[in-house]
């Protein structure tokens, strides 16, 4: 038992530095480009600390255990929702642009609810057993996905041509092939970290008799939400907002539309041990922020503190029960 615990330490170290030297190499080579920040921060770096995320569901599938997979998934976006918009709000309130509250967030939303449809599909059949995520599902997801990137792109290049939106300044002094080698070992790094997190994971759930999918929604989405806390606290410390909620929102969008829609395509996934609930939390939790990015167009500290403060409440509901 002590082994595999040692094992999911270094397979979260493993993901985490994977992770970090994606976006970095990811994130230079975009300022090169002159990319605005919002973009950056739902693009290239969403992705890029949604890669841990990506890695875990994915070899989770592959490997029989498709509850950690959906579970890794719902937990990190209720993670990303509640505690790290709420602990990036209470370090430094984060101010947010009109237009990502009003077309930037509502993808987010969207996205939840899409899931939240797709997954409980028992509440439309007779059959008990038919909440399940299939290939015709993951297909939907990613057609999502696709009108999600279009849209971004579409953004950037408008915002580009006008100037604004916070344009990034270039970073003349990054090397390119020194930011694609550490895009390179980057996956390296998550493909070899997700392995052993999963194989760890697993074992000491079968060990303690806990569902494989109540490890998804704490440890595994524990785990792989590291990079988004770290993201986001930092970029709220410095001031900026933009990169924060960009991160949050787009890993969020990435998440299920891409993440859950590649997974279910290549291995449709049953749902058993996820529930309404589970779902239903998550799809709470980003409403929660999109109605607190209304008021004045910021998440104060005490909208953040709410926000941890229903977190906490919702993992201590989960040990409870377990």
């Amino acid at each position: 038992m002590l082994l595999h615990f040692l094992f999911i330490v270094a397979g979260v170290a493993l993901v985490l530095w994977g992770a970090d030297s994606l976006t970095e190499g990811a994130s230079a080579l975009a300022r090169r480009m002159r990319i605005p920040e919002i973009v950056i921060g739902l693009t290239i770096v969403a992705a890029g600390t949604s890669a841990p995320e990506l890695f875990v569901s994915l070899v989770s599938a592959l490997k029989g255990t498709p509850d950690m997979a959906i579970g890794n998934v719902v937990g990190s976006n209720t993670f990303n929702a509640l505690l790290i918009v709420g602990c990036a709000a209470m370090t430094c309130p984060m101010v947010i642009a009109p237009s990502t509250v009003k077309k930037d967030l509502p993808f987010a939303v969207g996205a939840s609810l899409l899931l939240l449809v797709l997954a409980c599909d028992t509440l439309l059949t007779a059959s008990a057993g038919a909440r399940s995520l299939s290939r015709t599902d993951g297909l939907l997801l990613l057609a999502g996905f696709a009108a999600f990137m279009a849209y971004t792109f579409r953004t950037a290049l408008k915002g580009s041509s006008a100037g604004a939106d916070g344009t990034a300044t270039a970073t003349a002094a990054a090397n390119p092939w020194v930011s694609m080698l550490r895009v390179v070992l980057g996956l390296a790094g998550l493909i070899a970290g997700s392995n052993l997190f999963v194989e760890s994971a697993t074992a000491v759930a079968r060990e303690l008799s806990v569902s494989e999918g109540v490890i998804g929604l704490t440890i595994v989405a524990g785990g792989t939400s590291l990079p988004e806390l770290a993201t986001s606290v930092v970029a709220a410390r410095k001031g900026q907002s933009a990169i924060a909620i960009g991160n949050v929102i787009g890993s969020n969008v990435f998440n299920i539309l891409l993440i859950l829609g590649l997974t279910a395509t290549i291995s449709p996934l049953q749902i058993e041990g996820i529930t309404p609930i589970d779902l239903t939390v998550m799809m709470v939790s980003i409403l929660l922020v999109w109605a607190f990015s209304f008021t004045k167009y910021t998440v104060a500290r005490w909208e953040g503190a709410v926000l941890v403060a229903i977190f906490m409440a919702y993992m201590g509901w989960l040990l409870y029960n377990l």
